[in-house]
């Protein structure tokens, strides 16, 4: 598998999440990200900087996704976000 086909994967959907939330929930997304993708994250083995910088948002994002995935383990998702097919 190659990395940078992952990173710039995982920056694809970030960047879905990101721009299709709702008013007021950007940063919302940002976390529920982290979470959902908390293990890829991991294994991956790059910064949450270069992450936002894949997904083409404000680096200073990487701390809101770094959030997420240090919260992935307290939490359960009650809603399934879907991430349409076209990704």
């Amino acid at each position: 598998m190659n990395p940078e086909m992952e990173l710039q994967e995982l920056g694809s959907i970030l960047n879905k999440m990101y721009s299709e939330a709702l008013k007021g929930e950007a940063v919302t997304m940002i976390h529920l990200f982290g979470i959902l993708y908390s293990k890829e994250i991991e294994a991956l083995g790059s910064s949450a900087t270069e992450i936002a910088k894949a997904a083409t948002i404000q680096e200073s994002y990487g701390t809101e996704i770094r959030k997420g995935v240090n919260l992935a383990k307290y939490v359960v998702v009650k809603k399934a976000h879907t991430i349409k097919n076209d990704v």
